[in-house]
């Protein structure tokens, strides 16, 4: 059974991201951060801005899925206007959007520890960060998904961002496309 909480610790991000992979090389930076600061910070140093922001006396950044006590799943979720990249990328650009909306909160990233794949942890992962959002006083929860029905292969590592099906099965309704193999998608809490 998949257990979520608001992740407190770095300690928990660190048991799902380890040392390797692309999720070790950004630490869920990547919309935080221009693009200058983002190639320009070691993992290390990105992995601090993460630890600080838990460490920061505001809503959780995100939502830590368990089985068995074990750390399996991360996802980001905060308000949007926390993401640098929203104000500047058109495939997290919801037209007629202020991108500092304080109401608007967004989904950005899912990691999900090899061996506990197609488990139901993204599922237990957007679920909580649905519940984490409405909780904090959001309006609204926006994510920008992969669809996987227009592409054989996801560009990248685009899967991170989550699936468009996963998103819709949770309620969400799409609000645009920004470009193929992308949608953004939102939920009115």
């Amino acid at each position: 059974m998949v257990k979520t909480a608001l992740c407190r610790s770095i300690g928990d991000v660190d048991e799902v991201i380890g040392a390797h992979g692309p999720a070790a090389h950004c630490w869920c930076q990547a919309d935080r951060l221009s693009g200058v600061e983002q190639r320009t910070l070691t993992p290390t140093e990105l992995r601090g801005r993460l630890a600080d922001r838990i460490a920061q006396d505001l809503p959780a950044p995100g939502v830590i899925a368990s089985i068995g006590g074990e750390r399996v799943g991360w996802c980001s979720v905060a308000p949007r206007a926390e993401f640098v990249r929203a104000r500047s990328c058109s495939a997290m650009s919801v037209p007629g959007t202020q991108p500092d909306d304080p109401a608007v909160w967004s989904v950005t990233c899912f990691v999900v520890r090899a061996g506990f794949r197609r488990r139901g942890v993204a599922t237990a992962l957007l679920d909580a960060a649905v519940e984490h959002a409405r909780s904090s006083g959001a309006g609204w929860l926006e994510g920008y998904p992969a669809d996987t029905s227009e592409r054989s292969e996801p560009e990248g590592d685009s899967l991170h961002r989550g699936t468009l099906h996963l998103f819709l099965r949770a309620g969400f309704e799409l609000v645009a496309r920004p470009r193929h193999g992308r949608a953004i998608v939102r939920l009115e809490l």
